[in-house]
């Protein structure tokens, strides 16, 4: 019913959930202003929020869904990041980071980031599938893991 996109930057997600009925309370929060102002000019009907991700404005157990698609691997600390999305989460919890090293790979293939060996500049952290489950499972039962190249997607629980 409630869904929260914790980094939603543009709103792309929450306009394709709204699109395909997913929820009926969606809310967006990010930290850039120019993405949350362009969001808001394509997608008007989203109630879209310049917020803290370490530090979100919501009560514990706020939402049914919280989702967290291409944020972590730009974060100094994604343990705190995976802490926040529980407490504000009922339930659910569903993450996507780049699956390395395929996405770099892909990059330099592309010709994207060449003198970086693909790496983008903004990604602090590099995840391999197993290694991103890992991380999820340490406070959330993993419920499934779906690898569409180049990414990493974990529906998780609260346990």
């Amino acid at each position: 019913m409630s869904v929260l996109d914790a980094g939603c930057g543009e709103g792309f997600v929450l306009s394709e959930f709204r699109n395909r009925n997913v929820g009926v309370q969606l809310e967006g929060v990010d930290f850039s202003e120019a993405a949350l102002n362009m969001g808001r000019k394509m997608f008007p009907y989203l109630n879209l929020k310049k917020e803290n991700i370490y530090n979100l404005p919501y009560k514990d157990n706020s939402f049914d869904l919280v989702i967290c698609t291409e944020v972590m691997e730009h974060l100094e600390t994604p343990r705190k990041v995976l802490d926040e999305i529980m407490r504000v989460s009922k339930k659910y919890c569903l993450f996507s980071v780049p699956n390395e090293p395929f996405f770099m790979i892909s990059n330099f293939l592309r010709g994207k980031n060449l003198t970086r060996w693909g790496n983008d500049i903004e990604h602090i952290h590099h995840w391999s599938s197993s290694a991103f489950k890992a991380l999820i499972g340490e406070k959330l039962n993993v419920i499934k893991v779906k690898r569409p190249f180049p990414w990493i997607i974990v529906l998780s629980e609260k346990i």
